[in-house]
């Protein structure tokens, strides 16, 4: 028996979006507004940058394992050692860092959410390809 595909609800797209930008903007506004020296904030903004692209490549090589779509070894390894290895960056950085543990606090929060709302987005934009496909090979039968 083969699972019948559901279309995700707009409610889940909307919190996803919404994730991934409160996420990211809220961190960034920490950053701008941070008395850190510009290296400090340049390597807190590419673990951003660096956990965001990590977290989205790795869902979607799970996701394509899942379907059957193959991945070769070596990248499905490179996307789970990139996400343990900017968690651990971020980690021993704001271990280390010259911040009140509030900062440190609003920090890792804010950069998971952005993962978070960036694997919810992927995914979404993942399940919602089929329909959109669906209903563009529906206009192109009414116009033709």
């Amino acid at each position: 028996m083969q699972a019948q595909m559901q279309r995700p609800t707009g409610a889940f797209v909307g919190a996803s979006w919404a994730a991934l930008l409160v996420g990211a903007v809220v961190y960034l506004t920490g950053l701008w507004n941070a008395g850190m020296l510009l290296n400090e904030k340049g390597y807190y903004f590419t673990l951003l940058m660096y956990g965001l692209f990590s977290a989205v490549s790795l869902q979607k090589s799970v996701r394509d394992r899942l379907e059957g779509i193959p991945v070769t070894g070596i990248y499905y390894g490179l996307c789970w050692v990139s996400l343990v290895l900017v968690l651990l960056l971020l980690t021993v950085g704001l271990w280390n860092a010259a911040l009140a543990p509030s900062e440190k606090g609003f920090y890792a929060m804010s950069f998971l959410l952005s993962l978070f709302g960036a694997v919810a987005v992927q995914k979404n934009i993942r399940d919602l390809a089929p329909f959109k496909d669906e209903a563009a090979a529906a206009d192109a039968r009414e116009a033709g």
